[in-house]
């Protein structure tokens, strides 16, 4: 079969872009070895970001990464065997999170964070999948005056992007979300995000409306890619597909197909895992809540309230090694009344991550007719549909909406 573009990986950045390209009347394949959505973009904490100026940086104090060598810190957890490897990328990780590297970040972020909301709007809205999405923002907890003095110092640069940060009291967050419990010291309500009951479902709604608009959706393996003359063909369950273009959207997958191509980029990965509970007592919850010192979020989701854990350094392929889940389970279960866990085993999966902290969006260096869409981090789930626009505005030479240039794989040469 000869198409105009192959898309590898039908999460909800491929997707996304899949969708984009078919919007301006491409002939499109998305490839994926399973269903859209099923894998990364499925187990995510199901915001839409808008106000992530700051990201998850590096610990910069001696005493932070005291308490993360200890394993005294439930957001972050580490194998010794892959700290070894990890060390370069982990230095210019620590480096990329100095404070002035941190407002950079934001800068160049703010780009992408600004389209995020109607982006996805505009999706939904074509997908029929509006009924997933909820307003309300989120709410960040914080069990010390120091972690909300952390908290505190966001808001100038939040405020300076006409970001609504607010903090509030304890009483004032149970009126919020009544079936919290009082064991938290403060609390800010972040009222630009919104979230989503099902990310999964909706990366599926998304790659169903480009099926109605003449994309193809095929289970095929993104290893068979290779070069046919000027072009490329990927192998699927249905035959082989020819294009003169190419999408890799493979998220912690991508360096396993760019490598042997000649593409190589400081991409590693940040495991974590989430687990389904059942709500005791009719207890619910309306937004995403993150207990900041706690090292998890929890949120109302179609199949319960998923508990999403922080970061695990890990080889991407190694056993799952759930103990963030289970430290942090306790504290959730004194926050809110968590009932019986859902399911049997907790789900993981890993973040693709640049040690900047950027994604990677655009032509793929030296090679002519790949692009990339990769390195989304902790915003994949948030960042998916803005990505596909502006990867498609590159694509057919549009002036592009923002700045591609933050994003350009060439950072890295």
């Amino acid at each position: 079969m000869k198409t105009d573009t192959i898309v590898l990986g039908a999460g909800i950045v491929g997707t996304s872009v899949a969708h984009h390209l078919a919007q301006r009347g491409r002939a499109v394949v998305l490839v994926d070895r399973r269903g859209p959505g099923e894998e990364t973009s499925y187990g995510n904490a199901g915001l839409v970001e808008r106000a992530s100026l700051y990201p998850v940086a590096f610990p910069r104090k001696l005493s932070a990464l005291v308490d993360v060598a200890l394993g005294r810190n439930p957001a972050a957890n580490y194998h010794w065997d892959a700290l070894v490897r990890l060390v370069p990328w982990m230095f210019a990780y620590w480096r990329a999170s100095a404070p002035a590297r941190l407002l950079d970040y934001a800068r160049h972020m703010e780009k992408l964070l600004a389209f995020s909301i109607d982006e996805h709007d505009r999706l939904a809205r074509a997908a029929g999948a509006t009924h997933f999405f909820r307003e309300g923002g989120w709410l960040k907890l914080y069990r010390t005056e120091a972690g909300l003095d952390v908290e505190r110092s966001e808001f100038p640069l939040a405020h300076s992007y006409g970001l609504s940060a607010r903090e509030i009291s304890v009483d004032e967050a149970l009126a919020m979300e009544p079936s919290l419990r009082p064991v938290f010291h403060g609390a800010v309500i972040w009222s630009d995000p919104h979230s989503v009951s099902s990310p999964g479902g909706v990366t599926q709604a998304y790659a169903a409306h480009f099926a109605e608009l003449g994309g193809q959706v095929r289970k095929g393996d993104a290893g068979s890619l290779a070069r046919l003359g000027a072009g490329w063909t990927v192998m699927t369950e249905e035959g082989s597909v020819e294009a003169p273009e190419v999408v890799v959207a493979l998220g912690p997958w991508a360096m396993d197909l760019l490598r042997p191509f000649g593409v190589n980029l400081p991409l590693q990965v940040k495991r974590g895992y989430h687990m389904h509970y059942h709500a005791e007592g009719g207890a619910s919850l309306s937004r995403p809540v993150l207990d900041e010192e706690g090292g998890y979020v929890i949120t109302p989701m179609v199949g319960g309230i998923r508990l999403t854990t922080g970061v695990e350094f890990a080889r991407r392929d190694a056993p799952k090694s759930p103990v963030q889940l289970e430290k942090t389970e306790p504290l959730a279960r004194g926050l809110f009344p968590l009932g019986a866990r859902a399911e049997a085993e907790p789900w993981m999966g890993s973040r693709p991550a640049f040690p900047d902290m950027l994604p990677v969006i655009g032509p793929a260096p030296g090679q002519r007719g790949m692009w990339l869409a990769i390195g989304h981090q902790h915003l994949g789930f948030t960042l998916g549909p803005i990505t596909g626009r502006l990867l498609a505005e590159m694509m057919d030479g549009e002036t592009p909406c923002t700045d591609p240039a933050p994003f350009s794989a060439e950072r890295f040469a």
